[in-house]
């Protein structure tokens, strides 16, 4: 039963990370390779404040939050106006940049790790925090400032020239993602009671990366399918210590090839999703339709 509750635990801490990087890279098209980097911020500061400072949980969370999301505006600032690859590679070096330093930080164990921290990370806690993310980020994407966000992804100068502040809008986007990831980085350091820089190198920041784009762009239900079934699957294949890596490379490569839009494609699993979604496959078989008896006269 422990076993179970630690893997929904797992799904549930990066699910948070993942719903904010859903924000940034799925509805904002903004692609991020330093979220691991964020983590750790969150991860360490949430640490400080319950071993050394000896604060309630849920005030360390915050500051691991609030303290991600600043970094995010200076990060912000240097980088956003980047286009494209410059922009993923700078973020990047940010991840790096945070584990390198967090290597040589002797007052939270630098390299060797930070061992014996409380355990206040529960499932239910998980699961709560999981529904209010879900909440907060559906509410911002069907909110103005996210169709903002939508439209600088699908062409940035038709929105400036429909008076979208497009800075703004991509930074809006870091700093909330930002944020989320602090969350996540916050609760994995009291659950798994032992932090290391390694933890969050980019690595991490790739797995987060993956199960955006294996779920699906632009879709909240895909990004939490996509975490439930990559965090879940290594899992399954544990007794195949050897393999399961394997079978976890195979399973991203299969569903990029087969369905290079994602498991939902940016659909959402709702009535009014599943309707859209019905018409538009009806819409397409009577195109289809059409073509054929056009090309038969």
């Amino acid at each position: 039963m422990e076993y179970i509750q630690g893997i929904i635990i797992l799904i549930g801490i990066n699910l948070i990370a993942v719903l904010g990087l859903s924000i940034l890279t799925g509805f904002t098209g903004l692609f991020s390779f330093g979220h691991g980097g964020f983590m750790a911020i969150g991860a360490y500061v949430c640490a400080i404040f319950v071993a050394r400072l000896h604060q309630p949980f849920a005030l360390a969370i915050l500051a691991g939050a609030l303290s991600a999301g600043l970094v995010s505006v200076v990060i912000g600032r240097l980088t956003l106006k980047l286009k494209g690859d410059y922009f993923c590679i700078a973020t990047m070096g940010f991840g790096e940049a945070v584990r390198i330093i967090l290597n040589n930080v002797n007052y939270v164990g630098g390299a060797r790790g930070w061992e014996s921290l409380p355990k206040l990370t529960t499932v239910w806690l998980t699961l709560a925090l999981d529904l209010v993310f879900v909440v907060v980020t559906w509410n911002i994407i069907n909110s103005r400032q996210g169709r903002n966000m939508v439209a600088a992804r699908e062409e940035e100068l038709a929105a400036q020239m429909a008076g979208i502040d497009v800075f703004k809008s991509k930074m809006i986007a870091l700093v909330i993602s930002a944020v989320f990831a602090g969350v996540a980085g916050a609760l994995m350091a009291q659950y798994m009671q032992f932090l290391r820089p390694t933890m969050f190198n980019m690595t991490k920041s790739t797995d987060l990366t993956i199960m955006v784009i294996f779920g699906g762009l632009g879709s909240i239900s895909g990004s939490i399918l996509g975490t439930i079934l990559l965090v879940s699957l290594p899992e399954l294949f544990r007794d195949f210590a050897q393999w399961r890596l394997v079978f976890y490379g195979l399973a991203v490569i299969v569903i990029m090839v087969g369905r290079p839009q994602g498991l939902m494609g940016g659909l959402e699993l709702t009535p009014s999703g599943i309707r859209r979604a019905v018409a538009a496959r009806s819409a397409r078989r009577e195109l289809a339709a059409a073509d054929k008896a056009e090309a038969a006269e």
